[in-house]
């Protein structure tokens, strides 16, 4: 696994990253104020965290998107691990748009008025799946020279 980033991989470690830490920091700074909605929006996506009390919930939200955008924005972290981490993440928040109501136009994946704000973390997906299979399309091509 590579250790540095790739020269070409850091605009949009950088771009992403920021954008993400930012999030992370935002909401542990406002965390009474945002705690409750942010919670019902998740457990209404996603039942299983009813169970979850909301400060809590946000706080451990704002924490993984500090340390997605903190691995984002440090060159040393291997893109395949940061690109991994940025994919498992953004796909939850994709489910958040798939799931709720009201976010998508009736039949279709284009987003209401109201679904911008989530469906543009799709864009976060593309990003870290970009980076992941340039780590494991360069990986194999190294491996093929080899053997």
């Amino acid at each position: 696994m590579r250790i540095l980033a790739r020269p070409h991989q850091i605009p949009i470690r950088l771009a992403v990253g920021a954008f993400v830490l930012n999030s992370g920091l935002s909401k542990l700074q406002a965390l009474d104020e945002s705690a409750e909605a942010t919670h019902g929006m998740a457990k209404t996506a996603y039942p299983f965290l009813e169970s979850q009390d909301a400060r809590t919930f946000t706080r451990n939200l704002g924490r993984a998107e500090v340390a997605i955008g903190g691995a984002l924005l440090a060159p040393f972290v291997p893109s395949l691990l940061a690109g991994a981490a940025l994919t498992a993440f953004s796909a939850g928040l994709t489910g958040l748009y798939l799931r709720l109501p009201g976010m998508r136009q009736e039949g279709s994946l284009r987003p209401t008025q109201e679904g911008i704000a989530l469906a543009k973390d799709t864009w976060l997906v593309g990003a870290g799946v970009s980076l992941v299979l340039e780590e494991l399309t360069r990986w194999r091509e190294r491996r093929r020279r080899c053997t």
